[in-house]
């Protein structure tokens, strides 16, 4: 029987692992994830991983492998949610199940708004958001997306908060 990946925090500490699922990842994967080609993911993720007051989780493979990234990064009362997931391991769930332990953090850190960013067209985080159990908010323009959630309509919609399910996003 396969076991499923462990969800863990992940910080700068990490930054060697996270670069190689970064290089893992098609370049389809990441211009959806960062809405743009990006350089060497040692120039941007020391930024990401040390930005004041986000949350970092990972999961990790039975082998100890990283093979999806979630961020929460504070945006004055809101909070972004951002993933990736290696291509191997997308459509299995894994980004809900991400989603779901950010979910906690978020509450828990007592923001207001939940929000992401999420490229016109694309399948994948439609589907996902189509599995939040409350009320997802968009607005589009210029070929992005911003979903977002109350985080108090989130809290209430959910059978004890511990079930979380965010809204699933991209980077800003």
């Amino acid at each position: 029987m396969r076991r499923e990946p462990r969800i863990v925090p992940i910080g700068p500490g990490d930054l060697a692992p996270i670069v190689a699922m970064h290089r893992r990842c098609s370049s389809h994967t990441l211009w959806t994830r960062y809405h743009r080609a990006m350089a060497d993911p040692h120039t941007y993720l020391p930024a990401l991983l040390a930005r004041p007051g986000s949350v970092h989780l990972a999961a990790r493979d039975a082998t100890g492998r990283l093979v999806a990234v979630g961020h929460l990064m504070p945006d004055h009362s809101a909070v972004e949610v951002a993933l990736l997931v290696e291509d191997s391991w997308q459509g299995r769930g894994l980004g809900t199940r991400l989603l779901h332990h950010l979910g906690h953090h978020a509450l828990r850190g007592g923001w207001a708004t939940l929000y992401g960013l999420v490229l016109s067209g694309d399948e994948r985080m439609d589907a996902v958001l189509r599995h939040v159990p409350v009320a997802v908010h968009r607005s589009e323009e210029g070929g992005t997306v911003t979903a977002w959630v109350q985080a108090r309509d989130l809290a209430a919609g959910l059978p004890g908060r511990r079930r979380t399910c965010l809204l699933r996003a991209g980077h800003r």
